[in-house]
């Protein structure tokens, strides 16, 4: 892999695990329009890469992925034929993840939200600190939540679940998304590279090609699922950059305020 190419993601090796560092720590790990970008391309590479057999994500400094940024979600407000240009980066991201064959391992060290929930949870196993919070917030900003969490989150946690955690944007403590199994494990925050690096070496150390494969098995009904919602989650979230919802809320968070919902 040509690391050089990505200018948000941090790479380091460890033998044959790979982990791969999200990696705007200033800006919370927030998505822009680079990252959407690296995120659109890294995990096709990925599984190209001759020197991994397992690959951890995490995320550089307090939190995992904050999910957008507000600075890029307004130039898409401004100029809407700039969403229009990324759709098909968002099925890429996750097309790219669901059909990664080697496992994926999510060190999930701090909070992740909107687009960052989806990657993690799209990951095969989730190691959480104690102290990270995950949820899917799109609909507080007047967003669809189309880039992904309509397709995984009732998968882990139920229909019932999924529709109240997505229709209220609300973020989950780690034990708690552990309790209902949207994470795997939550350990101290000072356990959290030990345990994620047992299971990343236990995970290098098995049978390559049966790990793979059992992965992809157990994938096919995701990506399935994936092909059938994501067209649809998309076109919708792309609408709903339209609505005075929607700007109200990016304006209410660059402002520091409450937003104030009329319904447009």
């Amino acid at each position: 892999m040509d690391f050089a190419r990505y200018s948000t993601l941090a790479f380091a090796r460890r033998g044959r695990v790979l982990t791969v560092t999200i990696n705007r720590p200033a800006q919370m790990n927030a998505v822009d329009q680079a990252m959407h970008e690296d995120f659109a391309r890294v995990f096709g590479e990925l599984n190209e890469d001759p020197d991994s057999d397992v690959v951890v994500l995490t995320g550089a400094g307090r939190a995992f992925c904050a999910g957008g940024d507000a600075a890029w979600m307004q130039s898409m407000i401004d100029d809407p034929a700039r969403f229009r240009a990324i759709a098909p980066d968002a099925k890429r991201i996750v097309f790219g993840l669901l059909e990664l064959e080697k496992p994926i391992v999510c060190r999930l060290n701090g909070a992740a939200a909107g687009l960052g929930a989806t990657i993690a949870l799209m990951c095969d196993v989730i190691i959480a600190a104690e102290s990270a919070r995950i949820g899917d917030p799109h609909v507080r900003m007047g967003f669809v939540a189309g880039d992904g969490g309509a397709v995984i989150w009732p998968q882990l946690v139920g229909f019932a679940r999924a529709k109240e955690f997505l229709m209220t944007g609300r973020m989950i403590e780690a034990r708690e998304a552990e309790r209902i199994g949207l994470v795997n494990h939550v350990v101290p925050d000072g356990a959290l590279d030990a345990r994620v690096d047992a299971l990343a070496d236990e995970l290098a150390a098995g049978p390559k090609w049966a790990i793979r494969w059992t992965k992809t098995v157990v994938n096919i009904p995701l990506r399935e699922l994936a092909h059938r919602l994501m067209d649809a989650s998309v076109a919708y979230e792309m609408m709903s950059n339209l609505t005075a919802d929607h700007r109200e809320a990016v304006a209410a968070f660059r402002e520091r305020r409450k937003p104030t919902f009329g319904g447009g």
